[in-house]
């Protein structure tokens, strides 16, 4: 699996999602089998690229390459503009956003907004290549399957950016409409695929191993990603490579294993964020963890609570050690749960 001249350990990627894939967690899930991971987008206006947000989203410290950099915007010159910005702070794939459904980002014809105005969406799409081109740096594209079910133009689209020289098409199985409702589809991905020599990344409602791999049959296509499914449960890109290879299921991991990856993680993540801000942040990831898990629901509330670093630590070290004395291997999750929990984010 490459994109430009990066070769990928796999063709298992982690979506890009807003608030969640930070440097910590993007670490986290390639060290438990991930190949390739997308930062949060990273907008396109200047007046913003000095705070503190932005700042936190481009931090790649200590990230292992290819380091990949979303961007938003609805100008084409100023996502050319932040291209750059962003290549000088180490990013080494641009990937353009076209598939955000959230109402404030589409609301300022942004993200997956961007498929109902084609010319507009081209334009962007030239201007990143042109600025990312002579630097050597890969595009990349991801997109829904249209705006809403009367307008599916994936195909064209994907037509368009691989003229223009995109090096990499995701496709999410739903349209803008949709937002993260209903099932997702697939034959539009297939659709992409069979339309494009480029390769093409397949996304949505990938909660399992079993479904990974129907997907990848389904759609031809050459990766998957998976968003939503690896809240709390980032080992699943081990579980699916596992799969692939073997055509078997591996046992869920040992609970003193996770309990030790959960407190790892949570170390790195209080260091991008002071305290007050890392506390807070942090709560929803343990949520995640915990959430299918025997007495999670009551340690989520009580970890609400909770002000302090070494508070969140020393509940999450003990919660997981009263686990293990019940469960050496962490409880699965059956298939309805995780679908329940990614209906909810």
């Amino acid at each position: 699996m490459h994109i430009g001249s990066f070769e990928l350990p796999n063709r298992l990627f982690v979506a890009p999602m807003a608030g969640v894939t930070d440097r910590p967690f993007r670490q986290l899930c390639k060290r438990l089998g991930a190949g390739y991971a997308v930062s949060e987008m990273i907008t396109s206006r200047r007046d913003l690229w000095n705070s503190l947000k932005t700042a936190r989203r481009a931090n790649h410290e200590g990230e292992g390459a290819p380091i990949a950099v979303q961007i938003a915007g609805t100008d084409a010159q100023m996502m050319g503009e932040a291209a750059a910005y962003n290549i000088d702070r180490g990013a080494q794939i641009i990937d353009i956003n076209m598939g955000c459904p959230a109402k404030k980002v589409c609301n300022k014809w942004a993200g997956s907004a961007l498929m109902q105005d084609e010319a507009l969406a081209l334009s962007i799409v030239e201007a990143v290549v042109a600025a990312c081109a002579p630097r050597g740096v890969p595009v990349t594209l991801k997109m829904r399957t249209g705006w809403c079910q009367q307008h599916k133009n994936a195909v064209s689209i994907a037509r368009a950016a691989e003229a223009a020289g995109v090096s990499l098409l995701t496709v999410h199985g739903r349209t803008r409409e949709q937002g993260y409702r209903g099932a997702a589809e697939y034959d539009t991905i297939a659709a992409v695929k069979a339309a494009v020599r480029v390769p093409v990344v397949a996304n949505g409602d990938i909660t399992s191993p079993r479904k990974a791999a129907a997907v990848l049959a389904a759609t031809g296509a050459d990766a998957i990603m998976i968003g939503r499914a690896a809240q709390g449960r980032p080992w699943i890109f081990g579980d699916v490579a596992h799969f692939l290879a073997t055509g078997a299921e591996r046992p869920t991991p040992r609970t003193q294993l996770v309990k030790q990856w959960l407190v790892e993680h949570l170390h790195d993540h209080y260091s991008l964020y002071d305290e007050y801000i890392g506390v807070r942040t942090a709560r929803k990831h343990i949520g995640w963890a915990v959430r299918s898990l025997p007495g999670g629901e009551a340690f989520r509330a009580r970890m609400n609570t909770l002000q302090s670093c070494a508070e969140q630590i020393a509940a999450l070290t003990d919660f997981f050690d009263q686990l293990s004395l019940h469960h050496e291997h962490l409880p699965p999750c059956d298939d309805a749960a995780l679908t329940q929990h990614a209906e909810a984010a």
